[in-house]
């Protein structure tokens, strides 16, 4: 049994392969996009084009290492193509449990050392919850309450980066990539807004009445259940001329026990009918993308690319969504052991004809340092203020493009 299960997902990762090969243009890049995949499953440790290098061509770890480095650091194929191919392919695994729920923003960051990585600088470290010196890249994602995807990977470049010439051309930054906020078009609707005085959220919070706020229970969490105390009320968010045109929207306040304040606020255009567990349960969604980073940097080896250029930054990211793409959908091949909510990643036998041939076992293969600018530290998520990286959750299943923001 255990055999057929390796050859079934041998076939089914070569045929994943194959769809992703269709979307980058020539077909010589088939073998090294294979092999960089299989790189970033199978390789222990750090997964820097050097140990991947190893372990998909230990006898010929240098020609390797060069075909790798060209194809992601090099090659001119479209990060977008490939990551609408894994949407493609993987969101029918996602959805055999139930429809899109919620689109997702959030930004991920990679902690460096050096400062000439395309676009570090000293700002707010998520991962490390502090300022600190790093690179950020902003991601939506798409989600249902089985599984979530990254599908959309974006470094966010800095005005010293955007305004610096010799620095952009060094780094190969696109002529059409300018400097724009996260986001720049939300965020300013919110200065404006508090700066008029129109809907300042904290004062309306404590405002209400006791009665406006109700415990309300999302799911369960790993020890215990999940609750805290919300309010809602419709309002309209318009600092602007003829606001009374503006549509209103719900605004979720949330209000743990035992804390002075409200500490989370979100804006959302669903349905002004929908149950109040469901909308809080809607806002709450984000933490599925907090499982995707974890397991993609800890797992994948997202945070792990050692090149210092814009193309070469974004293709790696691009191939390790891929990669965790098809770990999501050999997820839903293997039958639940318990809850899916509780259920972790893990990988499916690599096909055995990606493996070395003959190779010396790869933790032993020499792995020489490529670059000074990498990641400083191992991974940990402590979350940055909500002031400083809204959240984006937006439900498909409205009309208009609903949202709900964290303030």
């Amino acid at each position: 049994m255990g055999r057929q299960v390796s050859e079934d997902s041998e076939s089914r990762f070569a045929r994943y392969v194959e769809g992703l090969t269709s979307v980058i243009g020539h077909a010589d890049r088939a073998a090294p996009l294979r092999d960089y995949c299989v790189g970033l499953l199978a390789a222990e440790g750090r997964k820097s084009v050097e140990p991947m290098a190893a372990v998909t061509a230990p006898a010929g770890v240098s020609a390797q290492h060069q075909k790798l480095l060209h194809f992601v650091a090099d090659a001119p194929w479209s990060d977008e193509r490939v990551l609408a191919k894994v949407r493609e392919m993987v969101v029918p695994a996602i959805e055999r449990h139930g429809p899109i729920e919620a689109w997702i923003i959030d930004d991920t960051s990679y902690p460096k050392q050096g400062t000439h990585s395309v676009g570090v600088h000293h700002q707010y470290c998520g991962q490390l919850g502090k300022q600190a010196n790093c690179q950020v890249v902003v991601t939506l994602s798409i989600a249902n309450h089985d599984a979530s995807l990254p599908i959309a990977y974006r470094l966010y470049l800095p005005q010293e980066w955007a305004e610096d010439a010799a620095r952009r051309n060094k780094a190969h930054v696109p002529e059409a990539i300018a400097f724009k906020t996260k986001p720049q078009i939300a965020l300013e609707q919110i200065r404006k807004a508090c700066a008029a005085g129109v809907m300042s959220v904290k004062e309306l919070a404590l405002s209400l009445p006791k009665h406006a706020w109700r415990t309300i229970t999302w799911r369960e969490g790993s020890a215990d259940r999940l609750r805290s105390r919300f309010a809602r009320m419709r309002v309209r968010t318009a600092p602007i001329r003829r606001a009374a045109g503006r549509a209103e929207e719900t605004l979720l306040i949330e209000w743990p026990e035992g804390e002075a304040e409200p500490t989370k606020y979100w804006l959302a255009t669903l349905d002004q009918d929908i149950s109040f567990r469901h909308l809080v349960d809607i806002a709450k969604m984000r933490w599925r993308i907090e499982r995707d980073y974890q397991e993609l940097k800890q797992e994948i080896g997202l945070g792990h690319y050692e090149g210092r250029g814009w193309p070469g930054f974004h293709h790696h990211g691009t191939l390790c969504i891929a990669a965790y793409g098809f770990l999501i959908s050999e997820r839903e091949t293997i039958p639940p052991s318990g809850p899916r909510s509780s259920r972790t990643l893990t990988k499916p036998a690599i096909p055995s004809s990606y493996r070395p041939r003959g190779a010396p076992d790869p933790a032993s293969a020499s792995r020489p340092q490529l670059d000074r600018d990498r990641p400083s530290q191992p991974d940990r998520r402590d979350r940055p203020n909500a002031a400083t990286v809204p959240m984006l959750c937006t439900p498909l299943h409205t009309k208009r493009t609903p949202y709900s923001m964290t303030q």
